[in-house]
């Protein structure tokens, strides 16, 4: 067989926010067509070697045991091989459709070939199956999207896939166009709230947060309205394909937190210093993290501004630097020993230097699964976050304020609902701020009859 599968593990597909990435089997169908495969396994990409194609023996334990793990990868590599035997054997006209849509590292082969029907089906030229073919116009819909918007966003769009897929295993029915109704969305909601498992490394986690679950609908509408437009499908009533989200529990840091992580002593924490350093700048530029640890002298202009592409949206922002981001900006490019730095690395780091700064007030925060209400109760400082720091900057703005379409300009938004989403005040917060609001207009001064208006 002249095409080939391999194991890869790309840094740049960093997925998870524990820094680790997917070993994926890379089909190698054609020179332009090498669609990959989901094993479900993730390491850090650091213990990946590229020669070998196989985890080393560096990796750390956490993870699991690499001799284990890469005989998994090796077990693996031969299904997908079988498979791609099995689809060429039933003379199945896409083999790459087929590939994507049935390979699973738990797939049985042997009970995949006695379905007549669907070899039956899948023989019939993408022609003719294409528009009615859910998976084949997912796959046509995320193909055209790649280039447009990020990867990140391209990650969303396979997670839908990767939902579906799981629940026409477990419901034992196709999913199709046809098919989606009100019967389809209450039993697929109810199918990622309950039973879905997701991947982890260790202990299996069963049903998604309402807020991923509204973003699977609200992804899946967006997806069939897009091919509705397109009159690939006929017209499909989605009412009742509500995206019921929730607000998202988040901190932000005000000024005088900052300032005490910046006034931190710590010239015997070297690496402590280099977090700070990087967290700092982001709390007073509100860069993701994707572009504020990517950040180098040459995107600094005049010494004044930052001009950086943003890697979600690829327009590019220009940020005036504040005395403080600058001169942490210049410390952290002068040091000769600068750490890499990584979102969880960054992550439990900020948390330390939080514990240090003595930001530590009791924080309660929870979410919906299903009918049942978690909540989470830890110090403020574990609540911090990298993206904390975005959050930080939107919200202080917004406070001190600078027009909401100004900051927008900064912080990359382009919509304001989206905006929105990043203030983060407190009920006390609020009542203090339209308390100065008052003082500043009137003084709150006691109600005369000259200032009640008269019916």
């Amino acid at each position: 067989m002249s095409q080939v599968i391999y194991p890869t593990c790309d840094k740049k597909r960093i997925r998870k926010v524990d820094g680790t990435s997917k070993v994926y089997l890379q089909y190698n169908y054609s020179s332009d067509i090498r669609p990959l495969l989901d094993t479900r396994i993730s390491i850090p990409p650091q213990h990946w070697d590229r020669a070998t194609r196989r985890i080393t023996n560096k990796l750390p334990t956490d993870f699991g045991s690499y001799k284990e793990l890469n005989k998994e990868v090796k077990r693996q590599e031969e299904l997908a091989l079988d498979l791609v035997r099995l689809g060429t054997r039933m003379k199945v006209s896409d083999i790459v459709a087929f590939v994507r849509q049935f390979y699973s590292p738990q797939i049985d082969i042997t009970e995949l070939s006695t379905k007549k029907e669907l070899f039956e089906r899948l023989a019939k030229s993408p022609g003719e199956r294409s528009n009615n073919d859910l998976f084949f116009q997912l796959e046509e819909y995320i193909k055209a999207k790649k280039g447009r918007v990020s990867d990140k966003t391209i990650n969303v769009f396979e997670q839908v896939g990767q939902h579906l897929r799981a629940f026409e295993k477990h419901s034992g029915s196709k999913v199709c166009f046809d098919g989606l109704d009100f019967n389809f969305y209450d039993a697929y909601t109810r199918f990622l709230t309950f039973e879905y498992v997701q991947e982890r490394r260790k202990t299996p986690v069963i049903g998604l947060k309402q807020n991923t679950i509204a973003k699977t609908i609200k992804q899946l509408r967006i997806f069939v309205k897009d091919r509705i437009k397109r009159k690939i499908i006929a017209p499909i009533d989605l009412s009742d394909f509500k995206s019921q989200e929730e607000n998202t529990d988040a901190i932000y840091l005000n000024f005088d937190e900052i300032r005490r992580l910046y006034n931190l002593d710590l010239m015997n924490s070297p690496v402590l210093a280099q977090y700070r350093r990087i967290f700092i700048v982001a709390c007073l530029t509100g860069l993701r993290f994707s572009d504020f640890s990517t950040i180098t002298p040459e995107n600094i202009v005049g010494e004044k501004f930052i001009l950086k592409r943003q890697e979600k949206s690829d327009s590019p922002v220009m940020i005036p630097l504040r005395q403080e981001a600058r001169q942490m900006l210049l410390e952290y490019f002068d040091n000769k020993d600068v750490v890499h730095i990584t979102n969880p690395d960054l992550n439990a780091n900020v948390k330390v230097l939080g514990r240090m700064a003595g930001i530590t007030e009791s924080i309660t925060f929870s979410y919906k699964k299903g009918a049942q209400t978690i909540k989470d109760i830890r110090a403020k400082c574990d609540w911090i976050s990298t993206h904390t720091a975005r959050r930080s900057f939107c919200t202080n703005e917004f406070l001190a304020g600078t027009p909401v379409k100004l900051i927008m300009k900064i912080s990359g938004h382009k919509k304001e609902k989206d905006f929105y989403k990043y203030i983060r005040i407190t009920e006390k917060e609020a009542a203090l701020i339209v308390e100065r609001i008052w003082m500043a207009r009137d003084g709150m001064q006691p109600l005369t009859p000259a200032l009640i208006v008269q019916k």
